[in-house]
């Protein structure tokens, strides 16, 4: 899978390194050293998927990804952080950010959610998919479009794949291990609070006040939905 991968982060010697790796597996690179150059290289290159840091000098990484999500510039993005607490990483998601990071990280742990977040953004050209629904849960696949009861929702490009996958299987349970294939491509191990933190955060979108629980977890298992 090729492509061209835009890297930011104010650390050149981590921008060069990515961009050696990315380019020995096949990506084109382009390298801005903060947020504002990245933007600006967005606009003007129009890579395929976004490696951003958090912390940049003048415009940091959350902010540059608020600016994509209010252009409705669907980039998918994925966020480093030196910062591993569960808040962080909600500020990530909650900025737009299709996946996160922390440093220290594995190289070829940053290649395969690379690897995902472009394989789920290439969809099969003309594929048609009926709309699924669970209660008053409604997802237009073709669309990507989410609703609860008359409220849409929106849902980043991690969000939405792994909704569709939980919805697409109502009623069956799930394992960690399952999921994290489908959505990532990878296992990232019993340690990974990935897909915790993006359960938790599809819970408060679609789960507000009034509105009935659809996402139950199994504990030691995995997750599935059903009507409450």
């Amino acid at each position: 899978m090729s492509g061209r991968i835009l890297i930011a982060d104010d650390d050149r010697a981590i921008r060069e390194a990515l961009s050696r790796a990315l380019t020995l597996e096949g990506y084109e690179v382009v390298q801005a050293p903060d947020g504002a150059q990245a933007l600006s290289l967005i606009e003007s290159s129009r890579p395929d998927a976004a490696v951003l840091d958090v912390m940049m000098p003048n415009v940091d990484g959350l902010t540059v990804c608020r600016v994509l999500r209010a252009e409705r510039n669907r980039i998918p993005v994925l966020m480093l952080t030196a910062r591993t607490e569960t808040p962080d990483r909600v500020a990530g998601l909650d900025a737009g950010a299709d996946d996160y990071l922390a440093k220290p990280f594995d190289l070829d742990e940053l290649l395969a959610r690379i690897r995902a977040l472009l394989r789920r953004a290439r969809p099969e050209e003309d594929a048609v998919d009926e709309p699924l629904q669970l209660a008053d849960l409604r997802i237009d696949p073709t669309s990507r479009r989410v609703w609860r009861g008359q409220r849409e929702v929106e849902l980043s490009k991690t969000e939405f794949d792994l909704l569709e996958l939980l919805v697409r299987n109502q009623g069956i349970v799930l394992e960690h291990s399952t999921i994290y294939d489908r959505i990532w491509g990878y296992d990232f191990g019993p340690d990974s609070k990935n897909l915790a933190v993006y359960i938790s955060y599809l819970r408060r979108k679609l789960e507000g006040e009034g509105d009935s629980k659809i996402i139950h977890t199994v504990r030691g298992v995995g997750y599935t939905v059903r009507s409450s």
